[in-house]
């Protein structure tokens, strides 16, 4: 399976997997476009990515964490 971008679940899911004891509430956005962009699964053209992306993943992860 191949992650993009647009795969905000998923990569969240993924995040929660690989970095249980990070808290996604304060995570700077470089950290978190790094850490996605170190995903095994994830293969997209890193220039694809802006804010509203890294925010809608960040709040996904949230969401991942709480469940």
């Amino acid at each position: 399976m191949n992650l993009k971008w647009v795969d905000v679940l998923d990569i969240a899911i993924e995040l929660t997997e690989k970095y249980p004891e990070v808290d996604p509430l304060k995570i700077s956005f470089p950290d978190l476009y790094q850490k996605v962009m170190d995903l095994e699964e994830f293969d997209d053209d890193p220039d694809r990515c802006g804010e509203k992306i890294l925010e809608a993943i960040q709040m996904a992860w949230i969401e991942e964490q709480d469940e």
